[in-house]
């Protein structure tokens, strides 16, 4: 256990994280503390605490001020997918809460149907509520409130206001697509979705499949569904998606 006093010298006891932080430093910063070089870094958010604790830990020797920032919540891996999901140089658009996919389904590995409930039994996978959200969120510690995703979602729900989330799949509204019977054949989500839960933001992954004639057709257009079908035995008959 690390105790942490101003000014207090840290000495690292060993560097097996060297890599976590050189990926700290890349998305959080070198000097969070924006002190002089040889001064000590004084924390001033959770996140930079974390940061600074990460460096410790990778071996570096600094002099830190940690303060009240000194708390295990939110932790580092929060502060990464939160600081990814707002990035707008991560793949897929910022949407209105910086929700990672990778650290909710890949890192705790929440499952698919607890925020999409009754993909299984209903055409359409939707979204979860801001009840749902706040089921979870509404017990974790205040300190979570550094984050502006955090601080959305309660103001969406102290506002009772729907979150306006920004579509990534839309088909034409002549195509009928059934979340249930592609989930009740077995088709598990990445299919088409790709890599959900390696996802700080959701967006459209590339898949291209090329007919023998040398026609490409890409996700999700017809003939990269019709491909789909004829490997799994599924029907081609028009009425199938058009009706």
């Amino acid at each position: 256990m690390i105790r942490t006093r101003p000014f207090l010298r840290f000495v690292a006891v060993a560097a097996p994280v060297a890599a976590l932080a050189a990926l700290v430093i890349g998305v959080l910063g070198s000097n969070p503390g924006g002190a002089d070089p040889g001064a000590a870094l004084v924390a001033h958010s959770v996140c930079e605490a974390q940061q600074l604790k990460a460096r410790i830990a990778a071996g570096e020797l600094l002099e830190v001020e940690l303060g009240k920032f000194d708390t295990p919540w939110p932790t580092l891996a929060a502060c990464l997918s939160h600081a990814a999901a707002e990035n707008p140089d991560t793949p897929g658009p910022v949407q209105p809460i910086q929700f990672s996919h990778k650290h909710h389904a890949g890192l705790y590995q929440i499952d698919c149907q607890y925020c999409h409930s009754g993909t299984d039994r209903s055409p359409s996978a939707g979204v979860p509520s801001v009840e749902l959200c706040m089921g979870c969120h509404a017990q974790f510690p205040a300190s979570y409130d550094e984050f502006e995703g955090i601080r959305n979602l309660k103001g969406h729900w102290d506002r009772r206001e729907p979150i306006e989330w920004i579509q990534i799949y839309r088909l034409p509204e002549h195509v009928q697509f059934r979340h249930n019977r592609h989930l009740q054949a077995g088709v598990d989500c990445q299919r088409c979705h790709g890599a959900i839960e390696e996802m700080d933001k959701v967006y459209l992954t590339p898949d291209t499949i090329w007919w023998p004639w040398l026609l490409p057709s890409s996700k999700p257009e017809m003939g990269w569904c019709i491909d789909c079908h004829r490997s799994e035995g599924a029907s081609q008959d028009c009425y199938t998606c058009h009706y």
